[in-house]
């Protein structure tokens, strides 16, 4: 790891840590990117969470069509589960 890599960085009063500039342009994060925060015990990582491009989106959909039809899931019952869970919101 070089010194590059290494940069501290303080917690705001609204719970808002700044990645410094150098880690910033070095790994090209942008103003809305978005992580997954992971912790456990005094470890914070912040993991870059990419969309999957459309490619891989169609193979994503196909695969999970694939499996509910296997399973026996009609389109009826994918649109009940989605009013059942927004009835609990």
């Amino acid at each position: 790891m070089t010194m590059a890599n290494i940069a501290s960085t303080k917690l705001s009063s609204k719970g808002q840590v700044i990645i410094p500039e150098n880690i910033r342009k070095k790994l090209k994060l942008e103003t809305g990117t978005q992580f997954v925060v992971l912790g456990e015990k005094d470890i914070v990582i912040l993991k870059k969470v990419s969309p999957p491009n459309i490619d891989e989106f169609n193979s994503l959909i196909k695969k999970a069509r694939k499996i509910a039809k296997k399973a026996g899931l009609k389109k009826s019952d994918i649109n009940l589960a989605i009013k059942k869970i927004r009835a609990k919101m």
